[in-house]
């Protein structure tokens, strides 16, 4: 555990012949990042034979640059330095730097400078890095792209909302997506030492509920919804909300005609929808029953359903659970302000009047004196203050609900609570089409899962050759299948973007594909197991043999994984993470399939059982610690392996 330690670090750096202390920077985090070392040396050498700030310098400094085949690019016109043509700038400024063992030759190349990684060091310094960082300690497990923890104990709270299913209606793409996101965002929380709440506030009241509850009265039976409860209860919603079909377009009419809809909305399944809802408020001990009974039933539907993903919540709140004290302090805070108005019988916010207009009008209280959907979501924000104190909330949903956040996030700053409201986020993302042309007509999360599963298996026992080593049973069908989803929602683009799965490549294990994650993972486990024993360790390594560049472009890889983790954590980005892991994963095929073709052929030169042992060492060394990178970047994103 040396290089988890200033002192230590510097320690190894001196066995390196690189000059210490290490230069400091208040940006840089050298226990964490090993570019950061990097950067930190460079912005110094910048600074003296430059003679620039060396804040200045650090800023100037650009990461990996695949294309340039560069590491660390030095953008000289951030400097404001020297009188010299763009095209000569770089020139004139390579005869001011020195050699150093961190470092090769620079390149010029017009403006900027560009710097690769020496071969003679870096190996060195991150496999013990790296070994570091996956070993027990005093703390707990320190996984390697994790911050050292705070040694005074102390850790900010986050509550995630994420999920959250109407438990009368499908469990829709968006849902879907929302869990994939809102589960790798916990992760990532969680692994730079936040203390996570991840929260699923269920669909369980309201208007939605009472439709549900006429359904049950006219459809429900006791002996189906005992063999399947969420199936049963999604077929009644589904015959229910067909019969009222008809009403609702007949309100929908008039009011684009701009005739009053109350008339309409006072009878038929309208008013038994409202009266089942207001009952249901009022606390009718027959309709309390049987929402308890809808509740309990899905909430453990939906547990067994997410422990199928690896995840698992904090709570299951809901609007169910949204206290009559807040809601009343909210009402009564907002009247007291005259933001709260009456309206044709509703209590509204008129957003128009006091800002901003662009969120219009809402209605928080209905005319028959059911609660509305926004109500109930500003009263939750302060039943979870009061029980969490956090220091920040994200809600995790579809783009398409950010005005209603904004219209929630408002309402708190009428009510004099600047500080809660900043406090408060929703991370949106883009829609997601093609889902049901791969998976067929489905519901309900397990129905996805179960279709996915049946997607993996027949794909495993299609063409056993393309992923030798991965059994085609039920349980790597599973685990494939949720990799393909996991894969597929998360996307490689920002998450914002609406996309449509790619059904050709759900389960194809070439490319940049979830499953060929795990066919990576399961050939590494495989080299390593040719060569293992109590030998191939860090200790034990001649690095000599990982100077050539397939092992280098490997070791750049893995040096840049806490980078890649830290900008997925302050963009809530978690595709960069798995566009990570793909280039991580490309760069190891080129080393493995290397080795599988000197196998095969004589011809080439030395075979691999030729090779000196000490080579073979260091490279199962390095597969092995390569294996717990991707391993680690996996289960931020949710992804168990293969074993």
């Amino acid at each position: 555990m040396a290089t988890r330690s200033i002192d230590g670090l510097e320690a190894l750096l001196e066995r390196l012949h690189v000059g210490v202390p290490i230069p400091t920077s208040v940006s840089s985090d050298v226990l964490w990042k090993p570019i950061d070392i990097y950067r930190s040396y460079l912005a110094d050498m910048t600074a003296k034979a430059l003679g620039c700030d060396a804040c200045l310098a650090y800023e100037a400094i650009q990461g990996a640059n695949v294309k340039d085949n560069s590491d660390l690019t030095l953008v000289l016109p951030k400097l404001k330095w020297g009188n010299y043509k763009p095209k000569d700038l770089a020139k004139q400024a390579f005869t001011k730097f020195s050699m150093t063992p961190l470092f090769q030759v620079p390149i010029p190349d017009g403006v900027h400078l560009r710097f690769v990684f020496s071969n003679l060091t870096l190996p060195h310094l991150l496999l013990s890095y790296i070994n570091d960082r996956t070993e027990e300690n005093e703390q707990g497990r320190l996984s390697y792209g994790q911050p050292l923890p705070l040694t005074d104990g102390t850790a900010k709270k986050v509550v995630i909302e994420f999920s959250s299913p109407n438990l009368a209606t499908k469990f829709n793409s968006h849902h879907l997506r929302s869990t994939v996101l809102g589960a790798q965002l916990s992760n990532l929380y969680e692994s730079m030492g936040w203390d996570v709440v991840r929260l699923n506030f269920l669909g369980d009241w309201g208007k939605e509920l009472g439709l549900l509850g006429v359904g049950w009265k006219k459809f429900g039976s006791e002996e189906a919804f005992q063999e399947n409860p969420m199936g049963h209860l999604h077929y009644i919603y589904e015959k229910i909300n067909e019969q009222f079909k008809p009403e609702k377009e007949n309100s929908r009419k008039a009011r684009d005609e701009g005739r009053d809809t109350a008339e309409i909305e006072r009878q038929g399944i309208f008013a038994e929808r409202d009266g089942f809802s207001k009952r249901m408020e009022d606390g009718d001990s027959q309709e309390i029953d049987f929402w308890k009974r809808v509740r309990d039933a899905s909430i453990a539907y939906y547990t067994n359903a997410y422990g199928r993903l690896g995840i698992k919540f904090n709570e299951f709140s809901g609007e169910s659970q949204v206290s009559p004290e807040s809601i009343a302090e909210v009402e009564s805070v907002l009247k007291e302000k005259c933001i709260y108005e009456e309206s044709d019988g509703s209590w509204i916010i008129d957003y128009t009047k006091h800002g901003p207009k662009s969120l219009g009008v809402s209605v928080l209280r209905g005319r028959t004196g059911s609660t509305t959907y926004l109500l109930r979501d500003i009263a939750a924000v302060f039943d979870r203050y009061k029980k969490y104190s956090f220091d920040k909330m994200i809600y995790v949903a579809t783009a398409e609900q950010d005005i209603h956040f904004q219209k929630v996030f408002q309402a708190i700053r009428y009510m004099g609570q600047e500080d809660l409201a900043s406090r408060l986020e929703h991370v949106g993302f883009g829609k997601v089409q093609g889902l049901s042309k791969q998976l067929g007509e489905v519901h309900l999360l397990g129905q996805i899962l179960d279709q996915s599963t049946k997607e993996a298996l027949e794909a495993l026992e299609k063409d056993p050759s393309n992923h030798a080593g991965i059994a085609g049973d039920q349980k790597s069908a599973e685990i494939i299948g949720v990799t393909s989803l996991i894969a597929q929602l998360c996307g490689t683009s920002k998450r914002a973007t609406s996309f449509t799965v790619n059904t050709q490549r759900f389960v194809s294990f070439e490319g940049d594909t979830g499953p060929n994650i795990q066919l990576c993972y399961r050939d590494l486990s495989a080299k390593i197991s040719e060569s293992d024993s109590e030998e191939t360790v860090v200790a034990n390594v001649d690095y000599t043999y990982l100077q050539e560049d397939l092992w280098m472009d490997v070791i750049c890889a893995m040096a840049q994984y806490p980078d890649a983790v830290d900008a997925a954590f302050k963009s809530h980005e978690p595709s960069m993470i798995l566009t990570y892991l793909f280039r991580l994963c490309e760069e190891l095929r080129n080393c493995l399939d290397d080795e599988d073709d000197q196998d095969g052929n004589e011809d080439k030169g030395k075979t691999k059982s030729e090779e000196p042992s000490e080579a073979i060492l260091a490279q199962t060394v390095l597969y092995k610690h390569a294996r717990q990178v991707l391993r680690n970047g996996m289960a931020l994103l949710g992804i168990s392996p293969i074993s």
